[in-house]
């Protein structure tokens, strides 16, 4: 059976699938039906569809503001016999029929599909269809999907509810409804723009993240989908987010195209005060590049973001390089108010990874772009060691400076792009950050020549903006001697390079920063790196 309601506003959600029933002829008609490719609308008499009512534009935040008076409740399922140790290639046997993709063939061209419970996907998800002022509950239906030979059978009796759910839309051509959006575990969701596959994802909320405690893992409850109209290039979908500390609505209006974007808008409920919050987090994978190699390889770089860009509140371009250590590595970018931030894949060839299987350079860059003011906070990275690309070890976000108080509501707004180097449509004012290398720097000179292991050869190498002209470079190390700066055109790839030495002289940490100037005026994104012995 169902698990029980998780918001007091529907009625008793512990209701079987015989339950809703009325007849075998009009089960009959709606598989037929099914068949046939043709999923009713809400309008119409299905079993389909179940707990219809109207739908204000306030629904899901009263729903959430309500759900924040109670004591949190933990509502998974109890699987039946044989999908409560479901493993990976048993669930991924299991898949939606792409003949009963919602609103498929319909004049917008936006259509969505379900995901099966089970694996680690055991929280229920309830997915809903808003349509001309109505909303119903989709029932769960086991004729939706394909069940392979190592998937387990469904008992007929259990209503599994969703897992999530997927967006679809042809983004790459007229003829095919590509997959562009992701909701799926946790607030967890990953998007994709034109010739993209997914790569990093972005969560709904991140909170205790790198504290004692642990970290708690908010979870999208229930998802409302919005029928596009006709002509419309934007679907709406909107989502009730809960866990012990808080409850949220969230509303995301999406526009797939060669930028995939996402306005979200949220309003955060919390039932406790919290110190450690996230705003706009985004996870993802940094194994190795030429600044960073822990592993022996014969591909040149492993990652799905090799850098986090930040435009601070007063204007100023931000490029640092991810790192895998040996040890968590944790960086705050104070400010007030940022203009933006995102974890960016700026590797767009090949043969920057010589992947066949992966296709690293086809991953796509996240930019959260704050709407409003936000006030004072940090942008928050999170380096965690991994020896392996199937960890996502890299986290991002906004953390307020002040806490979140309980019994109050706070609300953002934020646009996120997921998209290959840059938004379209938006030039960057200054050179950025196209390579960055370093290794050791021998000594020729000395019988026999040998090196220093604390005096390291960093290559940074510019493009874009405007770098003509009398250009000098700043750099600069919290700890050890910079030398030999030197910046000069590279005629070969049409960049700037930078290149200095930084002797650590027996440091064991050091804060690097660089970027180039024309007189006072940086014409390129300021540089910054942490260097670590361990």
């Amino acid at each position: 059976m169902c698990a029980a309601p998780f918001f007091s506003d529907f009625p008793n959600m512990d209701i079987s699938r015989r339950q809703v029933l009325r007849s075998a002829a009009t089960l009959g008609a709606l598989i037929a039906s099914m068949r046939a490719g043709l999923l009713p609308g809400i309008a119409e008499a299905s079993e389909l569809y179940i707990e219809k009512q109207p739908f204000a534009e306030d629904h899901v935040r009263k729903l959430a503001e309500a759900l924040a008076q109670k004591p949190w409740e933990d509502v998974r399922i109890a699987m039946p016999p044989g999908w409560d140790k479901l493993t990976y290639d048993q669930y991924r046997d299991i898949r939606f029929n792409p003949d009963k993709s919602f609103w498929k063939g319909e004049q917008h061209q936006f259509s969505f599909d379900l995901f099966h419970s089970g694996f680690l996907f055991t929280a229920p998800v309830d997915i809903h269809v808003v349509e001309d002022g109505q909303t119903a509950r989709i029932n769960y239906s086991p004729e939706l999907f394909n069940f392979g030979p190592q998937a387990p059978k469904t008992d007929g009796k259990t209503d599994m509810h969703y897992a999530g759910l997927r967006l679809r839309y042809p983004i790459n051509s007229k003829e095919y409804n590509d997959e562009f959006l992701v909701f799926q575990g946790a607030s967890y969701f990953r998007g994709v723009g034109k010739g993209l596959l997914y790569g990093l994802s972005a969560r709904g909320l991140a909170i205790d993240t790198g504290q004692p405690n642990g970290e708690e893992f908010p979870m999208f409850r229930a998802f409302w989908v919005r029928k596009p109209d006709p002509a419309a290039t934007t679907i709406v979908v909107e989502a009730l987010l809960d866990s012990p500390s808080i409850t949220g609505a969230y509303k995301f209006s999406i526009k797939p195209g060669e930028d995939t974007q996402m306005d979200v808008e949220l309003v955060l409920f919390p039932r406790r005060d919290i110190a450690h919050l996230g705003v706009a987090p985004m996870t993802s994978m940094f194994l190795f590049d030429s600044l960073s190699r822990l592993v022996g390889d014969f591909r040149p770089a492993v990652h799905d973001s090799d850098g986090l860009m930040m435009q601070t509140g007063a204007g100023e371009w931000l490029w640092r390089p991810l790192s895998n250590r040996k040890t968590l590595q944790v960086s705050a970018f104070m400010d007030m108010s940022p203009r933006g931030f995102g974890l960016m894949q700026r590797k767009r060839n090949y043969r920057d990874f010589l992947d066949l299987e992966s296709r690293y350079e086809r991953r796509p860059s996240l930019w959260a772009e704050p709407i409003g003011d936000w006030g004072p906070g940090a942008v928050e990275l999170y380096e965690i060691p991994t020896m392996l690309e199937t960890n996502d070890n890299i986290v991002a976000f906004w953390q307020p400076k002040d806490p979140l108080k309980q019994g109050q509501s706070y609300s953002y707004v934020y646009r996120l792009h997921w998209c290959a180097d840059w938004p379209s449509g938006v030039d960057l004012p200054v050179g950025r950050t196209v390579f960055s290398g370093a290794g050791v720097d021998p000594n020729y000179s000395a019988n026999p020549p040998s090196y220093d292991p604390d005096l390291r050869l960093y290559i940074v190498e510019f493009a874009g903006g405007d770098l003509d002209g009398d250009i000098l470079a700043d750099v600069t190390a919290s700890a050890g001697v910079i030398s030999n700066v030197h910046a000069a055109k590279n005629d070969v790839d049409k960049t700037t390079r930078l290149s200095f030495e930084h002797n650590v002289n027996g440091a064991d940490i050091a804060e690097l920063r660089a970027v180039i100037k024309r007189g006072d005026k940086k014409v390129s994104e300021t540089w910054l790196y942490r260097w670590t012995r361990s």
